[in-house]
């Protein structure tokens, strides 16, 4: 049996510096009344749609108005559709916690709470979108709040995320012990030159982070384990992970043109942007398709399989590029996953993601430049006008195949000509 066809609509509510982007406000989400309606007429199975704790509870003792989302909400049921609600989407909870607060993790179960109380007919829950990306991003590399640069924020913000998951679950199958927990996080591979191997390695551990806590699999035999206490991370803080497992029901794994990466001490060969270091070694930090060297995700849902045997999806698939291209893309994912289905992995679904299109992801959310990247409907005049990929979407989901000349080509991540 083929994969189910999921959808998903770029939802980030994330912090720079003092403000905060709402990516659904851009879109005109909230202000058009039949986006449900048209997404419905893909022919999709569930929809991964927010109701994030940034918009609802900004103030901290406020009584949150759920009359909007509610709607929302019958809307998708009333397609039979299935909803797997997000609780943070890259975000850092509203301005009174940030990912380094001690009071992040107990906000969001309070928070995961009402929704449940609210709403105790939802079953799929996506509590924290991608800790480990988000942790990167606004640990490691500062892009965004609270921006630090350093590994110990990194391993703070992660650990904060994770647990932050374990009790919003816990508090949500108070209410509904029926609930399931759809953890997502981008699929990824390092691959490097052989001088910088022992960092793609590092690296390559590091990617299953996010799942390896909530399995309870960081114990004192974890590779990672020392790394952790080396950072000032306290054993405790481990340990509730070990003692409070919160096995995924199914693993939402996302993968894009740039998720697989390429590290070269060569310098020379890239431009100055991609290049950064380790306090050891100074390289490039590039798109391992760029320069043929991606494994592809076939061999990275392997990987996953041999190492978690649990259920998953993919959650997000989506390309910034012609509406050709993004076809072709879409198309050679669910490829990918039916031939892994082939090889027993339990593979639920493909979800074409970013419906609705984004804004200012090309420079990652940290340029407010309103530059829009459309998705499976163009919604730039601010009504959805479906582009090639809604219709290839519609006939995996209806008809389990589709058969088009510009599937004879390849897309343009396969060719050796290609430029950084």
């Amino acid at each position: 049996m083929n994969p189910e066809i999921w959808g998903g609509i770029e939802c980030t509510i994330n912090r720079i510096g003092n403000t905060f982007r709402d990516q659904l406000h851009y879109c005109g989400h909230y202000t058009r009344d039949d986006d449900i309606d048209r997404i419905a007429e893909l022919g999709i199975r569930a929809l991964r749609y927010p109701v994030l704790w940034e918009r609802h509870q900004p103030v901290r003792s406020q009584v949150i108005d759920w009359s909007w989302t509610a709607q929302q909400l019958q809307k998708i049921d009333r397609n039979n559709i299935t909803p797997i609600v997000g609780l943070i989407h890259h975000g850092s909870g509203p301005a009174y916690t940030n990912l380094l607060n001690d009071n992040f993790a107990g906000g969001l179960a309070e928070y995961a709470q009402q929704v449940a109380s609210r709403f105790p007919w939802l079953e799929y829950f996506t509590p924290v979108n991608e800790p480990l990306t988000t942790a990167r991003f606004s640990g490691l590399y500062g892009y965004w709040y609270p921006h630090l640069t350093d590994a110990y924020s990194f391993a703070v913000m992660l650990l904060n995320q994770v647990k932050a998951t374990v009790l919003a679950m816990q508090a949500i199958r108070r209410i509904n012990p029926a609930a399931k927990l759809v953890q997502t996080e981008d699929l990824t591979k390092i691959h490097s030159t052989e001088l910088l191997s022992y960092q793609a390695g590092f690296e390559n551990e590091r990617r299953w982070l996010t799942y390896d806590l909530l399995c309870g699999k960081v114990t004192r035999d974890h590779p990672l384990w020392g790394y952790f206490l080396s950072l000032g991370i306290k054993e405790s803080q481990l340990y509730f992970f070990t003692e409070h497992p919160c096995v995924p029901d199914i693993m939402g794994v996302n993968y894009y043109v740039t998720s697989e990466r390429y590290l070269d001490e060569d310098l020379d060969a890239y431009p100055v942007h991609t290049h950064g270091g380790n306090g050891i070694h100074e390289y490039a930090d590039v798109e391992a398709v760029r320069v043929a060297k991606s494994a592809g995700i076939k061999k990275l849902l392997l990987e996953a399989w041999d190492r978690f045997h649990l259920p998953v999806a993919i959650t997000e698939v989506h390309l910034h590029c012609d509406e050709i291209e993004q076809g072709r893309w879409f198309k050679e994912v669910w490829d990918s996953c039916c031939m892994v289905k082939e090889h027993g992995v339990d593979l639920k679904a493909v979800t074409a993601w970013s419906l609705l299109g984004a804004y200012d992801w090309v420079s990652l959310l940290t340029k407010h430049e309103q530059v829009y990247e459309c998705g499976v409907f163009d919604i730039s005049d601010n009504v959805l006008r479906p582009r090639l990929t809604a219709a290839i979407i519609r006939s995996l989901a209806n008809e389990g195949h589709c058969n088009h000349p510009l599937f004879d080509q390849k897309g343009w991540w396969h060719y050796n000509s290609r430029s950084i």
